[in-house]
């Protein structure tokens, strides 16, 4: 199964959500619309076509024929010659009947299947309830209204079907997501240092097991640091994903520090000449001072072995918070300097379309998206794909 198709699939909540409003929104104007002023039969049939299936006009009907003027006789006056019976109307039962003209066979269908569709005009209240069901996918009111007046702009008055909108609210949604659709940057420094940041249960530790087994199968020398010290089953779950990838997971201690493990990874991948060491840290809420000094503790310890590291610091968000992950992203920015984000669990929320008001308000590269559990449910983000699967559009 393609990654498409699991996604279409599995965000489910948000796509059904969206065609739910997006029907009712059709249905209720759509006995209000006014007609089309251009004749769906004259847009897809020639004139001669027309005439086709056009009504043939009346016979006009015989002009009596006059009465013969009696002849004068100089004879005195004979009996007057009585008038010829008129014939009765005679019908050739064998004749071919005559049928009126039709279109191509299959043409009239079309035509009948295009009226049969429902479809409403594009004005204020229809784009007033587009927009609050945009923002009831979590899409934000500013992110919602700069949708909705893009994909108007030209369109104002014309009359559109519910499946119409998903295809223009989709080709406007990619069109926002397109500049932070980016994979994961490569470079030639070695280790390059991935520090995985988030809250409690955002699905940072699956993260990265799912990273490290792709990176390792694409030929990357990768090492794990299990920097969750507070909690002992982060640190099993990563070596579950390490012996499946054939990944070394460095650990310390419980309750040690892991600012100190994170420096000692440093040097031991430095010295195995490892491509990749991503750092695991513990689930942190970004309204607990106290937590956050601690993320930003380890920044500064293994910039003390290299200035320029960590080289990507990927935040995990999880989509069923919706719009709490804006106020994520602002925090764990000012902490840890986020260059990145993955989004995960986007297969059990109808709020989606936070993803569109993060690319929207903050710019930074989406890196992935995750719909499951399995190691390819992670896939990097496709703007194109996403858009479809959020709004149901046909793809």
């Amino acid at each position: 199964m393609s990654f498409f198709k699991k996604l279409k699939d599995r965000m489910f909540k948000s796509s059904s959500k969206i065609d739910e409003g997006l029907d009712a929104i059709i249905e209720d104007g759509a006995a209000d619309a006014p007609e089309d002023p251009v004749d769906p039969v004259e847009e897809v049939l020639p004139q001669p076509a027309m005439d086709a299936i056009s009504e043939p006009e009346p016979e006009p009907e015989p002009e009596p024929e006059p009465e013969p003027e009696p002849e004068p006789e100089p004879e005195p006056e004979p009996e007057p010659e009585p008038e010829p019976a008129v014939e009765p109307l005679r019908v050739d039962l064998t004749a071919e009947p005559i049928s009126e003209p039709v279109a191509k066979p299959g043409l009239l269908d079309r035509i009948i299947g295009r009226s049969a569709v429902p479809r409403r005009a594009l004005d204020d209240d229809m784009l007033e309830r587009l927009e609050e069901l945009l923002i009831s996918a979590d899409m934000g009111v500013d992110t919602a209204l700069r949708v909705t007046a893009n994909m108007a702009e030209g369109r104002y008055g014309k009359m559109l079907s519910a499946e119409e909108i998903k295809g223009l609210l989709a080709a406007e949604i990619a069109r926002v997501m397109e500049p932070v659709a980016r994979p994961l940057p490569i470079y030639p420094k070695k280790p390059q240092v991935v520090l995985v940041v988030g809250v409690n249960g955002s699905g940072k530790t699956t993260t990265i097991g799912k990273l490290a087994s792709q990176f390792k199968a694409a030929g990357k020398q990768v090492v794990i640091a299990a920097g969750d010290t507070f909690r002992a089953a982060a640190v099993e779950q990563l070596q579950v994903w390490g012996e499946r990838a054939g990944v070394p997971v460095l650990t310390a201690p419980e309750g040690s520090d892991p600012a100190a493990l994170a420096f000692d990874a440093m040097t031991k991948a430095e010295a195995e000449g490892a491509d990749l060491l991503m750092i695991d840290t513990a689930g942190r809420l970004q309204n607990r001072a106290d937590l956050m000094e601690e993320l930003a503790k380890i920044v500064r310890v293994i910039r003390k072995k290299d200035p320029d590291a960590p080289h990507n610091t990927l935040l995990v968000l999880d989509a069923t918070t919706g719009q709490n992950a804006l106020s994520q992203v602002e925090t764990f920015q000012k902490m840890a300097d986020v260059t990145g984000l993955v989004m995960t669990k986007l297969d059990g929320t109808a709020k989606g379309g936070v993803l569109v008001a993060l690319a929207d308000k903050f710019g930074l590269p989406i890196h992935a998206i995750g719909v499951g559990e399995q190691i390819d449910d992670l896939a990097p983000f496709d703007p194109e794909e996403f858009a479809r699967a959020l709004t149901g559009a046909d793809g």
